[in-house]
């Protein structure tokens, strides 16, 4: 029985590390994907990175230095930006979809997504998952 449950106890974390984000150095980031983060934002300063989903994902600028959040695959291909915005920022209908279809939770962060393609999207946050509208504020899916 031991056995068993120390089996389940190490896939359980094996997955969660799959899934949850986990904190890079810099140094284990693949070079092509920090050439090509440089070459897209320049201007960015003390960044943070992140393997999420297997992807790399860059976070800087603001006082919590997640303003901005750029993801890039492995084979350096940009995959999108979400630049931080006020709450009250975020299109009208997402707050009552919010309030209706995850029982009131409070949005604990708000974001405007631009994907490669050039399609603006929103991005709010709520218990731990993201939830992601048009531009619109019709509700996309929860990621």
């Amino acid at each position: 029985m031991k056995k068993v449950m120390l089996s389940v106890i190490l896939l359980v974390g094996i997955i969660s590390t799959k899934v949850i984000a986990q904190d890079l150095k810099e140094k284990d980031v693949p070079t092509a994907v920090k050439a090509a983060f440089v070459k897209k934002y320049p201007e960015a300063k003390k960044v943070s990175w992140e393997k999420e989903k297997g992807n790399f994902e860059a976070n800087w600028g603001g006082k919590s230095g997640e303003d901005n959040s750029v993801v890039f695959t492995p084979a350096a291909v940009f995959v999108e930006i979400v630049v931080a915005i006020p709450i009250n920022q975020i299109p009208a209908g997402i707050a009552p979809y919010v309030a209706k279809h995850y029982n009131n939770a409070k949005i604990k962060e708000a974001g405007k997504v631009t994907d490669a393609s050039g399609k603006h999207m929103f991005e709010v946050e709520i218990k731990g998952k993201d939830l992601i509208f048009d531009e619109q504020g019709v509700f996309i899916k929860e990621d």
